[in-house]
């Protein structure tokens, strides 16, 4: 399971909060951040050509995606509480911290991504301007089913081991809208054994409370996909409706998510 990232991706690597971070560094202009998914990275997102945003860094804005804590070449710790989303948005603005001290960033986000750019803008707006949230996870009243699924998986991977786990994975069925689409099972970029304790604390995570969500005044484009019950589209609605001047986007084929990069780079422009 060893991170295969492209030479295309140019690896650099830092030290924040006690954590030794691998991130690819591209374009010029004002910063922009972007965070994949849970298991996912930066080599699993160009591998897929799912959630690529290359061509933000083409029009004009500086582009740092970063392997998130535990993922990719990241460094990781055996505390899940390392991996729930609050925290993981300690380590974006450490990011935006130490890139743009004096001024706001942009920030692109995945599923577990969106759920952590959520919980650092609510914590410290003031760090941030446009936002841009693909794929919402489930949130609130459809979060506590999820963190089961990921507690279960962590109690099978420690007692069955992940190779006989990632099997059982690979043989479920995909969302309609990824069905038959091979991009789509691209193994987990995890260590074997870190795989447990990241899920546990995905488990453990949920996004901020929808009355923090209201307090959001940044610029912010929604991106859910369709079909999808750990990323329902009911969640990217529920963001609309709380934050004042949201767009909402809704993809229904492959193709619109492909889409994305151009439609970010676009947004951002504005």
């Amino acid at each position: 399971m060893t991170s295969t990232v492209p030479a295309l991706l140019d690896t650099r690597y830092i030290e924040l909060r006690g954590n030794r971070f691998a991130y690819s560094d591209s374009g010029a202009g004002p910063l922009v951040l972007n965070l994949h998914g849970l298991t996912s990275s930066r080599s699993n997102d160009h591998a897929s050509g799912l959630a690529t945003f290359d061509a933000v860094a083409a029009a004009g804005r500086r582009l740092i995606s970063y392997d998130a804590r535990g993922h990719g070449e990241s460094g990781g710790s055996l505390a899940p509480d390392d991996y729930r989303w609050d925290r993981l948005a300690l380590d974006l603005l450490a990011f935006a911290d130490h890139f743009s001290p004096d001024e706001p960033v942009s920030a692109i986000g995945c599923s577990m991504g969106t759920g952590t750019i959520l919980h650092a803008v609510t914590a410290r707006p003031e760090r941030f301007d446009e936002l841009v949230l693909t794929a919402p996870p489930t949130a609130w009243n459809t979060r506590a089913a999820q963190g089961d699924i990921y507690r279960q998986l962590a109690a099978m991977i420690d007692s069955q081991g992940w190779e006989l786990v990632a099997r059982t994975m690979a043989a479920a069925p995909s969302p309609p809208i990824f069905e038959g689409l091979a991009e789509w099972g691209i193994a987990p970029d995890i260590r074997p054994e870190l795989i447990s304790t990241v899920m546990r604390g995905a488990g453990g995570s949920d996004l901020p409370p929808i009355e923090r969500i209201t307090s959001i005044e940044q610029a912010t484009l929604l991106l859910p996909w369709a079909t999808d019950p750990g990323h329902p589209v009911s969640t990217a609605e529920r963001l609309y409706a709380a934050i004042p001047g949201s767009s909402l986007e809704v993809a229904t084929t492959v193709e619109q998510i492909r889409g994305w990069g151009a439609r970010a780079a676009e947004f951002l422009r504005r």
